[in-house]
């Protein structure tokens, strides 16, 4: 399964790296596959683990921030494993090239 994660407080001004910084280094410590770019990061893993790292990240924001936001997606796919890669790997494949990274 695929977990897309955007999550960030709300309230604390333009720049909030700090926070997001709080947010990936819950999910770095996870052991969890994960990508991450500038709008969100992409975890692979099973439902209860991937919930509890949301609820991690969630609650280090709770902590000191008043409102908080979050934008989650799901992708399933039964009996597939290595999604993260794979489906980049298929993409270009039917392109016969790769792409930027």
């Amino acid at each position: 399964m695929l977990m897309e994660l955007s999550l960030f407080p709300l309230g604390k001004g333009e720049s909030v790296g700090k926070y997001v910084c709080r947010v990936l280094n819950i999910i770095d410590r996870s052991g969890i596959p994960y990508r991450t770019n500038a709008m969100g990061t992409i975890l692979e893993g099973e439902w209860p683990e991937l919930m509890s790292v949301f609820k991690k990240c969630f609650e280090a924001l709770q902590k000191d921030c008043s409102r908080v936001e979050a934008s989650v997606k799901i992708d399933y796919r039964k009996n597939h494993k290595n999604r993260l890669d794979e489906k980049i790997h298929s993409v270009e494949r039917r392109l016969k090239r790769h792409l930027r990274k």
